[in-house]
């Protein structure tokens, strides 16, 4: 029998649902949650991933944002490309923009946060003037600018060879082997790939049949954008606040990323450390990556009051009911303004 997926993961009925047209013509599913007229605040999800990834995260925010979520080109209810030149770092930056220009009234902006591929997609769209004019700040999720392949630890030490590393990384993430039914093996290989050792069987349920999802051929086509990906560029002209997040066991896109982000970013607000967390940060934690938008929002766009009871504390976040096998650790996270350190804080829940 599988796992129970917990109600916090089951997604949320939105508000809204739009189809948005990117630059090149592709249809993207565009949802909308929460209180309209309240700061908005947009969710970029990663590979494999789809709008349903971010539902933990997203109801934590609702009662006090405006949340939009997207399905990346091919992924989820969006359309899926007709041809391999439709795959790409612009694209992605376009498919932002697109999105921003419909859900973003011109002369107000947002929080952008973006998980893996997802903070690649705010990157790749750094200096773009239609997305900077809309952009308040960012939160960047795990995720990395370039060097993807060389970084990954997903091969056991025993390989140690730095070549065959990187060719065996690269054969594994583009391959066209279908993932088949979510199954206990299935289920073992992600989590040992994607998320800590002591992420409970939920949540993993509930990633695994999302990435398990996300059709084949879509899956190999990013993988090839992503093994030669880099947006340094459009990192180096990301001049919004942007505060970074990385869980400490992440084998796609380790902390060395993280720290990279960091030292180039224009105006960088932190960088928040998760011990014992792997890639899927959101869906592992979902209450610290939700007060790290909270904290970001909070000191960058214009105030947002609760909505109902139950809104996201303007305290330090509270702990979470207890996972197998301890205690969930909380860190307390400032969501009152203050003036930008001189080099960038680094924050680290407890273990």
């Amino acid at each position: 029998m599988s796992p129970a997926i917990p109600a916090d993961y089951e997604p949320l009925r939105p508000v809204e649902q739009l189809d948005v047209r990117s630059a090149d013509g592709i249809r993207l599913h565009v949802e909308v949650h929460g209180q309209p007229g309240a700061p908005t605040v947009v969710l970029a999800h990663g590979w494999t991933c789809s709008t349903r990834f971010w539902a933990p995260v997203i109801r934590r925010l609702v009662d006090r944002y405006r949340v939009v979520a997207y399905d990346q080109r091919g992924h989820g209810r969006s359309e899926i490309p007709p041809s391999a030149v439709r795959y790409s770092t612009r694209a992605l930056a376009e498919d932002l923009s697109a999105v921003l220009t419909r859900t973003v009234p011109a002369g107000e902006r947002a929080l952008l946060a973006g998980h893996s591929m997802g903070g690649m997609t705010i990157m790749a769209a750094g200096g773009r003037p239609e997305v900077a004019e809309r952009t308040a700040a960012a939160v960047l999720v795990s995720t990395g600018p370039s060097d993807l392949i060389a970084e990954l630890r997903v091969l056991p030490g025993v390989v140690r060879s730095p070549g065959l590393r990187r060719f065996l990384h690269r054969q594994v993430l583009r391959s066209r082997l279908p993932l088949g039914p979510v199954g206990p093996a299935s289920r073992s290989v992600l989590k040992y790939a994607t998320m800590g050792a002591g992420s409970p069987d939920g949540p993993v349920e509930a990633a695994a049949r999302i990435v398990h999802s996300c059709p084949t051929g879509v899956r190999a086509a990013w993988a090839g954008v992503l093994g030669e990906l880099d947006v340094r560029p459009g990192l180096a002209r990301l001049t919004a606040p942007t505060a970074v997040v990385v869980g400490t066991d992440d084998r796609l896109t380790p902390p060395v990323h993280a720290h990279r982000m960091v030292a180039a970013l224009a105006d960088p607000q932190g960088l928040l450390l998760l011990p014992g967390v792997g890639h899927m940060a959101p869906m592992e934690r979902p209450a610290e990556v939700a007060a790290e938008i909270h904290r970001m929002a909070a000191a960058h766009l214009r105030a947002a009051e609760p909505a109902a009871a139950g809104a996201v504390a303007a305290e330090p976040a509270a702990a979470e009911p207890a996972a197998a096998g301890g205690a969930v650790p909380t860190v307390s996270v400032p969501t009152v303004p203050r003036p930008t350190p001189p080099a960038a804080t680094e924050r680290s829940v407890s273990a």
